[in-house]
């Protein structure tokens, strides 16, 4: 064992240890820990090769690389995750945001650039990404985020928060079994679609970590776009776009089938940037 633990070191060890637990990405890996916990941009590592690292920063790393070693995700050791350009803050309270995401954000900027002060209005909000990115994004937007888990709220306000937006508002709501008075130029959600039978054979990094509640309805992975199609006359204004995250296979069928049985016909689904079909527009 070296005296001193430089940079370099570090990233030989790691990604020969990870290598042997079978992690997929061993090198990407340590490189982020590394990023993480110096501040730093990945270029800047290779910089820094030969700076050593102090006994606190080792202490530290030692213990994210013991919580990795057991398939706890990244964005929840050192947490930190990037979305739509913008770094948000999460822990195992809510669901990691994914890239496939960033697809509804940019179907929302488009669906409402013809109104001056937007009203949104998005439904199961867990770290707020979604939120507060279109709080972000659209000038003189009034943005509500709502959510069931009060622990999903605690982290979507912290974001807010840590991120100074103040057009975003963030309030506890079961929407299965209530509704907002007002109503909105867009309604948008990446609610929970997976269904129950399907949680099992989720890789561990997620069913081992990921709240439960922002991953399944424990159902069939309809229950919200069920609701959803109910009540979109009560929430929703004329003219106005409803955008909804959806699952993989043939789930995009399923949905598309629960809004046509419900009355709507002008809708259009829109492939997410790794090609599939995972975003659905319904206009009023």
């Amino acid at each position: 064992m070296p005296k001193v633990w430089r940079i370099v070191d570090l990233i030989q060890w790691s990604e020969s240890y990870f290598r042997e637990k079978s992690h997929q990405n061993p090198r990407l890996e340590i490189e982020w820990m590394l990023c993480s916990l110096l501040n730093c941009e990945r270029l800047d590592l290779y910089m820094r090769f030969d700076e050593p690292l102090s006994g606190s920063q080792l202490s530290t790393l030692r213990g994210w690389v013991k919580r990795r070693s057991k398939n706890e995700p990244l964005q929840y050791i050192t947490e930190s995750c990037e979305f739509y350009g913008i770094e948000f803050f999460v822990d195992k309270r809510v669901l990691i945001p994914r890239p496939e995401t960033e697809r509804l954000i940019d179907e929302a900027i488009k669906s409402i650039k013809h109104v001056k002060s937007p009203n949104i209005f998005d439904i199961g909000t867990g770290s707020g990404c979604i939120a507060i990115t279109l709080a972000k994004e659209i000038e003189n937007s009034n943005v509500i985020g709502i959510d069931k888990s009060m622990m999903s709220l605690q982290v979507a306000k912290k974001n807010s928060a840590e991120l100074n937006v103040d057009n975003v508002t963030f309030f506890e709501m079961d929407i299965l079994n209530q509704y907002p008075k007002e109503k909105f130029d867009l309604v948008i959600s990446n609610p929970p679609y997976i269904p129950k039978k399907e949680v099992p054979g989720l890789m561990k990094d997620v069913k081992d970590f990921e709240p439960k509640i922002a991953l399944t309805d424990f159902d069939d992975g309809l229950t919200f776009y069920k609701r959803i199609s109910k009540i979109i006359p009560h929430i929703l204004k004329d003219d106005s776009s409803c955008i909804l995250e959806l699952g993989l296979g043939n789930h995009p069928e399923k949905v598309l089938s629960i809004f046509k049985e419900s009355g709507y016909s002008n809708m259009e689904i829109f492939d997410d940037y790794n090609g599939d079909k995972r975003v659905l527009s319904i206009k009023t």
